[in-house]
């Protein structure tokens, strides 16, 4: 915006990355590697570019960013309604009234956690929670623990519960497996230098899907550990299928485990083979390892298909069954039945008002904190015309 000689101001609710601040578990670390972690006139200089910044580290380098761009943030302003008025925007924050010409929507998409209906057939001698009320495993009753989704947050949650000591059951559905490593590099260098990432969200096939897929099961450790089913399994974590029904407070489990493996499975395999396609034609084989496979993600002999709520086994319900973004301060008719924001490419369905941070904003990588400037300076520049009144 400053660049661009546009007159603004940052509206948030809490202090910077405050979402980094209040709402994640202890132990988290990023699932990209610090090399990745750059953004305008400020990225990661450290002394570990191959390991994942902590939880304090995230905020340290959110905040460094703020201070070289010398934004100009208002911290502990709430918004609490945008509504569209002749010539704009007003805005009513907890601290007054503010009027724009055009508005950026920088929110996020993972405001609120996701938790099915279901929940409410749970007895109430079992806790729930989910990630963003979940801290490290000392805080949870006696008991196992029934850790509901496989993604990123779910694989996390539920080895770090295992190592722990706590008997965990995972509930599985569609996932993505994803090495930590592949031919001795990370996975992300090879989604950067391939080019997946810069995949347009114009050249999507399928644009809807894209957007709601589950985040990748990734962990970032000084190891550089993968963590998958079969990792998983080797802790001791019970495997069984998507939660689908709660009945007289048994947790009814889906079958078809093995379809859920296979697809995850053949997926991986085709992204694999996309690296090594390109490293093959680019000459990138001399500077890599020799390609590699997964094991197939091993099948439970005999998977349950339910559990007793009540019996006392499990003391806690995690819900890592994803996140939404939270519109409900928005009062501009552009929010689906679903919750979805309608937009094309950031640009939202009322003049002037913009959109970014959210999945397949405008590439396959605009969730990810490097993925934030391309889409940025090219929603800028829309905004600019808007103001110009060329568009």
């Amino acid at each position: 915006m400053s660049a661009r000689g546009v007159d603004h101001v940052v509206l948030e609710r809490g202090e910077v990355a405050n979402a980094w601040r209040t709402e994640r578990w202890d132990s988290l670390r990023l699932l990209t590697p610090n090399w990745l972690s750059r953004l305008p006139g400020h990225r990661y200089e450290g002394p570990d570019p191959d390991g994942y910044m902590t939880m304090r580290e995230v905020v340290d380098f959110i905040d460094g960013f703020a201070r070289v761009a010398s934004a100009p943030v208002r911290t502990r302003t709430a918004v609490t309604s945008v509504r569209r008025v002749d010539d704009g925007y007003r805005v009513q924050t907890g601290d007054g009234e503010l009027h724009g010409r055009a508005v950026v929507l920088a929110s996020g998409a993972f405001n609120r956690p996701t938790v099915p209906s279901l929940s409410a057939g749970v007895p109430a001698s079992v806790a729930q929670l989910t990630p963003f009320g979940y801290r490290n495993p000392d805080q949870l009753p006696d008991g196992g623990v029934l850790v509901v989704g496989a993604s990123a947050t779910g694989v996390q949650l539920a080895a770090e519960l295992a190592r722990a000591g706590r008997p965990v059951t995972l509930a599985v559905g569609e996932h993505v497996r994803m090495p930590r490593t592949y031919r001795g590099r990370d996975v992300l260098w090879w989604m950067d230098r391939t080019g997946l990432w810069e995949e347009r969200h114009d050249a999507v096939d399928d644009l809807d899907r894209a957007r709601r897929l589950p985040s990748p099961q990734l962990v970032g450790t000084p190891q550089r550990a993968t963590l998958d089913l079969n990792a998983l399994a080797g802790m001791g974590v019970e495997v069984v299928g998507r939660w689908a029904a709660v009945r007289d407070g048994r947790a009814l489990f889906s079958g078809g485990l093995r379809n859920v493996f296979a697809l995850a499975d053949l997926k991986l395999e085709r992204l694999l083979d996309s690296f090594d396609a390109w490293a093959r034609h680019t000459g990138a084989d001399a500077e890599v390892g020799p390609p590699e496979r997964c094991p197939p993600t091993r099948v439970p002999v005999s998977p349950r298909w339910q559990l007793d709520l009540a019996s006392g086994e499990i003391g806690t319900i995690v819900w890592a069954t994803g996140f939404q973004p939270d519109y409900g301060w928005l009062d501009v008719p552009v929010v689906d039945p679903k919750g979805r924001l309608r937009h094309e490419g950031g640009v939202v369905d009322s003049p002037g008002l913009y959109a970014l941070g959210l999945p397949v904003l405008r590439r396959r990588k605009s969730t990810f904190i490097h993925g934030v400037d391309d889409d940025a300076r090219e929603v800028v520049e829309h905004l600019a015309g808007h103001l110009a009144g060329r568009r």
